[in-house]
């Protein structure tokens, strides 16, 4: 009896992954849990444990190969089951089976698309992902060959190539191609280009994709400089924010909002909450929980937009932007915010926040996020204009607390007083995300901030 280890989906906007290394090779006996290999994508470096005891029977793809998640990467057979078997104690050295001999239908199909002649003529390496998209949508590799890539080291991407569908057979400023293929030429009515499928026919077109960005130009490395080869997380990130800027249109709105009696009730209370619970209490929690109120007050703006449709997330997951040592950036998920108290979410953001630093956090530790909260004010900002992190519609942004002289108006008139305040800002995705919708939601978290009761109870 043999089981099947597939690549693990990461995260909600992770299609594929990076096998980095194999911990166990071909023969090793293998305990439940235990580490088969490592993995990473654009968010987080994994271990991948496995389901069963047994002996490791195939590899199926080498390490530093990108595989699409859901493909079949290695099989164990039960302890017993292969024992006697030639073929696996002479495989102990290290036996890396060939992908073609595993590849799953879509991928089969993919190459089936493509000729001999034009495999042959290619040294481009496409993902099993854009592959059975190729396949899906019945296009040729030296087809993909013409189209530039925005992936690391030129790799083409899932976005790259829904570009290229958008523009197929059309002229497009955005699209590259060879230069032995003439551009047809410009008409006045918009061409949809259409094909038919088993049972119906798709449209092409999509006016949500954007087109691909235009070549970087070069830089020049005269002079007194130094080059700095990214890490791999860097590129990751890097293609990550390109992406979210191209995909969504990003406005960004600004409150002011005075915090003197959160900061206040913090100071008074630190000691105790941290003597009741064992966990410190710091700002941050009492963000999340004001967003995660907001957002049941305004569940529009808890939304990712996929083609013409809006997914409306039921389900409150607010990411918190956390620095890694290596200056990287790092996303863990407080899951179910909205149905936490404070220590429930002081006790979430202290843990992840500890193992993110330690690089310990789990898959399940940055998936499923629908909102994400950055916290500039660590480093002394006043305010920012974050990213949104995709498939995601908005991003809040809490600048640094700074005491000011502020106006406050009471019964007998108005006085200025020093208080604490911040500023909040606030990304979010104009295709779906109207300057009412999201000036209204950052407004009710400002107010949220300012309401906070002096008198709450540790």
């Amino acid at each position: 009896m043999t089981t099947d280890i597939i690549m693990p989906k990461m995260g909600e906007s992770i299609m594929e992954a990076t096998i980095l290394k194999w911990n166990k090779q071909v023969g090793d006996t293998i305990a439940l849990d235990e580490s088969i290999l490592d993995i990473a994508t654009d968010k987080v470096d994994s271990e991948v444990p496995s389901p069963v005891a047994g002996v490791l029977q195939e590899i199926l793809f080498a390490e530093g190969e990108t595989v699409a998640v859901g493909v079949v990467i290695a099989r164990i057979a039960a302890a017993g089951s292969i024992a006697a078997s030639p073929s696996v104690a002479e495989a102990k050295p290290v036996k890396v089976v060939e992908i073609h001999e595993t590849k799953t239908e879509a991928i089969r199909i993919a190459e089936e698309a493509v000729t001999p002649a034009a495999v042959a003529q290619s040294n481009r390496f496409y993902s099993p992902l854009v592959r059975s998209m190729a396949a899906e949508e019945g296009v040729a590799l030296h087809e993909l060959d013409t189209v530039a890539g925005t992936g690391a080291n030129g790799r083409m991407t899932k976005t790259d190539f829904a570009t290229f569908m958008e523009t197929r057979g059309t002229e497009q400023p955005g699209l590259a191609v060879a230069p032995a293929i003439q551009a047809p030429p410009a008409i006045e009515t918009p061409q949809v280009v259409v094909k038919p499928t088993v049972s119906e026919v798709k449209t092409v077109a999509n006016p949500l994709v954007v087109s691909a960005p235009s070549v970087m130009p070069s830089v020049s490395v005269s002079g007194n400089v130094e080059i700095v080869e990214m890490d791999r997380m860097r590129k990751l990130i890097a293609d990550h924010m390109v992406m979210s800027k191209q995909v969504s249109p990003h406005v960004t709105s600004f409150v002011e909002a005075d915090v003197t009696n959160m900061v206040k009730w913090r100071d008074a209370n630190k000691a105790a909450f941290e003597r009741k619970y064992g966990d410190k209490i710091t700002f941050t929690p009492i963000f999340i929980e004001a967003v995660a109120r907001a957002l049941r007050d305004f569940p529009m703006v808890n939304v990712s937009v996929d083609g013409t449709k809006i997914i409306v997330k039921k389900d409150i997951n607010i990411g918190m932007a956390a620095a890694l040592p290596s200056g990287n950036l790092i996303v863990p998920v407080i899951k179910a915010a909205d149905q936490l108290n404070l220590a429930g979410i002081a006790r979430q953001v202290n843990d992840l926040t500890k193992r993110a630093r330690a690089n310990q956090l789990k898959p399940d530790d940055i998936q499923g996020g629908t909102f994400t909260l950055s916290n500039v004010g660590t480093f002394g900002n006043v305010m920012g204009t974050p990213i949104i992190n995709q498939p995601q519609a908005a991003i809040l942004a809490v600048g640094a607390i700074r005491k000011k002289p502020a106006v406050i108006e009471t019964e007998y008139g108005d006085v200025i007083a020093i208080r604490h305040m911040m500023f909040l800002s606030l990304s979010y995705d104009h295709r779906v995300v109207d300057g009412s919708l999201g000036g209204s939601f950052l407004r009710r978290i400002g107010d949220y901030l300012e309401g906070f009761e002096m008198n709450r109870p540790v």
